[in-house]
């Protein structure tokens, strides 16, 4: 005769695989610092969001000098983003006192989600906000017979 599992049991397998959810999620939020102590360097916050036409690319640099902005198509669907700092920034500046570091430069890679047409990117760096519009690549109609 088979035993029907209690409340409890099914409560307790519910409970282990929230416990276990949890973890993988935490786990995928400390894979990668956003910092590289070695090469003094911040990954900036950023977004990616598609239309029909561009992938627009917005990334968070404050004290970006303008000038040293560097933007580098890897792949059709990978862009390369750095600059130099204005100002050098340490943790306790970003309200993190129990660690040491200085960083001068922002560095990141960002995938795209479809491929684009580098050679027609546009940029613009406004309150230390970069917005980049990079226009999707064309297909090309191919004809049926």
């Amino acid at each position: 005769m088979r035993r029907k599992r209690s409340i409890f049991d099914l409560l307790r397998e519910y409970l282990e695989e929230f416990e276990e959810a949890t973890e993988e999620l935490f786990e995928s939020f400390s894979e990668k610092p956003s910092w590289d102590p070695e090469s003094h360097s911040l990954e900036p916050l950023f977004d990616v969001s598609v239309s029909s036409d561009n992938v627009v690319v917005t990334a968070d640099m404050p004290y970006a000098d303008p000038k040293s902005i560097k933007i580098r198509g890897v792949r059709d669907n990978l862009i390369e983003i750095s600059a130099d700092m204005k100002v050098k920034v340490n943790f306790e500046r970003l309200g993190v006192p129990h660690r040491e570091g200085e960083f001068s430069c922002f560095h990141c890679q960002v995938p795209l989600p479809v491929p684009v047409d580098i050679s027609r990117a546009k940029a613009r760096l406004t309150k230390g906000i970069l917005e980049i519009i990079l226009p999707r690549e064309k297909g090309y109609p191919i004809k049926v017979e």
